[in-house]
This record gives C-alpha cells, structure tokens and sequence, in this order.
C-alpha cells in the first residue's frame, strides 16, 4: 500500500518531532549501560546509531521535501493584479 504525499509528509514530521527524541533517549540511555569505551568507539556507536534510525524510513522521507506531485498546477487566473 503506498502512502499519499499528503500522507508521507505528516508522518514523516510525526517520525522526526517524536519518534527522534524517543530514539536518542533510547539510544542514549543503551550506550549508557555499557562501562565508557574509548572515544572514538563510542564516536562510531553515536554515528551508526545516527544512520541506522533512519534506514527504515526511507521510502516515508523519499521526496517529502519536493513540491507535491499530485497537485495540479493552477496557472489559469493567477497572475499580477492590474
């Protein structure tokens, strides 16, 4: 079933205004339960926590930021007034 752009929008704002605090509290709060690794180790566990996020969104955030392709372009009637 695939989403409306309508869709895919809101859900994509619902993912990053909730789900993203959610998942680096969660991530956080994980990392913190292991004894402190060295910095750079636990640079690279901050960083594939930060790609992996995001992997099953994908195809939610995919062209989220372009113009809605199902509207139609409205170029009768508009214009500067005279």
């Amino acid at each position: 079933m695939a989403l409306s752009y309508r869709a895919r929008k809101r859900l994509s704002l619902l993912i990053l205004l909730v789900g993203m605090p959610l998942y680096i509290v969660v991530a956080v709060n994980l990392v913190g339960l292991i004894d402190r690794p060295p910095i750079w180790l636990e640079l690279v566990i901050y960083v594939a926590l930060g790609v992996v996020w995001a992997i099953p969104f994908r195809a939610v955030f995919k062209g989220v930021g372009q113009a809605d392709p199902d509207a139609q372009t409205k170029t009768e009637g508009q214009g500067p007034s005279a």
